[in-house]
């Protein structure tokens, strides 16, 4: 369970520099930099729903892993 939440958070902080990359390397001409937000945006809610439905199925408690 603890690998599946690291490495959601390593994908989320991934697209977030990618995002950044693309802003430099772009200068505002291409979308790439708003699909790389979007898909942040989109993978930090997964996460959330994943961690909401994980709690309600018993498979992580407040204090961590049972």
């Amino acid at each position: 369970m603890k690998i599946i939440i690291v490495a959601g958070l390593v994908a989320v902080i991934v697209s977030l520099f990618s995002a950044l990359y693309y802003l430099y390397r772009d200068r505002g001409r291409g979308t790439r930099m708003v699909k790389m937000l979007a898909l942040r945006v989109a993978l930090s809610a997964g996460l959330v729903a994943f961690l909401v439905f994980a709690y309600w199925m018993g498979w992580i408690a407040p204090g961590g892993l049972p």
